[in-house]
């Protein structure tokens, strides 16, 4: 295919808040022998996306810093390595960076082709949010058929991506929001709601479950819910913690309560896995994920759509906290 020399892109023009994301022209890149180049039809916005533009998200060899961890499109330019894809395919695609733009280049090995049926906007909120809950609440957590699991942020893509795969996958679930708009919504989906500015989320765990707590906790909050999810833990549970938005400490917390219950604690940043690592993920995800997505089962919520040219009023969309689903950039 005959390629543009350059293209739009978003640039951080410097560590602060969404005005400092600016759109710019750069050079269209090229992709390597296992990578592919993506002509962007469209892309996820994500919270490791705010935390990078703020300048505080550890970047390291190898990732762009051009925002963006997943898009899709069509694939425009194919490295002398890769196999199993072809000029002109649809596909999705985890990035390592680089998605909020017109051409992005990604592994080959994390790219998976569209589902039937799922347009470009849905497909571009899929690979970051069911990578991330696949990898955590169902392979470090180990979620299961007939367990019980919480899930916090249950309006935020990952939460409404977690609460689908676990109706679909028969699952029972608990999620914690801010609103009754919100609480409405987790209940649509087919889980047990709880505001936590009206209770204490520890404590309608151990009532509802008469205390017995739930199997497993898919957590954005860190620090100041420890405490509250050890106690809402089961014989035998599993907290996973992927986000620090309540703080990245814990103070003044008794270890007994954590062992007495044989609980385990773990967690996972999608960015800082290695390569392989993605792409066993890619494949599980692949497995597992998109026969249910072409059945029209588990498909992205897609809160509001943006042109890229105003991705720092999606940006803004995301701080406010009011989004249900996913942010989505339109760029072709």
């Amino acid at each position: 295919m005959n390629l543009p020399d350059h293209m739009n892109y978003i640039q951080i023009t410097e560590p602060g808040g969404p005005h400092v994301l600016k759109l710019a022209e750069t050079d269209v890149p090229r992709p390597d022998d296992h990578q592919l180049l993506i002509k962007v039809h469209a892309a996820g916005i994500n919270r490791p996306d705010v935390i990078q533009r703020t300048g505080k998200y550890p970047m390291k060899p190898g990732m762009s810093p051009v925002p963006g961890l997943e898009v899709a499109g069509e694939i425009v330019a194919l490295g002398s390595a890769v196999t199993g894809f072809q000029l002109g395919e649809k596909v999705c695609a985890l990035t390592n960076g680089g998605g909020y733009a017109e051409y992005c280049v990604v592994p080959a090995s994390q790219a998976l082709p569209v589902p039937a049926g799922v347009d470009m906007l849905q497909a571009a909120a899929i690979p970051e949010t069911f990578f991330t809950v696949w990898a955590n609440l169902f392979e470090l957590g180990r979620a299961s058929k007939g367990e019980t699991v919480l899930i916090h942020g249950g309006t935020s893509g990952i939460g409404t991506t977690a609460l689908m795969l676990c109706k679909a996958l028969g699952i029972n679930a608990f999620a914690t929001a801010g609103s009754e708009q919100k609480c409405a919504q987790i209940r649509a989906l087919g889980a047990q709601a709880i505001n936590y500015r009206d209770a204490d989320f520890s404590q309608v765990i151990a009532q509802r479950t008469e205390d017995k707590g739930v199997d497993v906790i898919l957590d954005i909050m860190g620090g100041s819910y420890f405490q509250g999810n050890v106690a809402s833990l089961a014989r035998r549970g599993r907290l996973v913690i992927i986000g620090f938005l309540g703080g990245s400490s814990v103070k003044d917390f008794s270890l007994p309560a954590l062992i007495d219950k044989q609980a385990s604690v773990t967690g996972s940043m999608m960015r800082s896995r290695s390569a392989a690592e993605k792409a066993e993920i890619a494949r599980a995800v692949k497995a597992n994920v998109w026969p249910l997505l072409a059945q029209g089962q588990c498909l992205p919520i897609i809160d509001r759509v943006f042109p890229l040219a105003e991705a720092s009023s999606a940006h803004q969309r995301m701080e406010e906290g009011e989004h249900i689903g996913k942010i989505v950039l339109n760029v072709v």
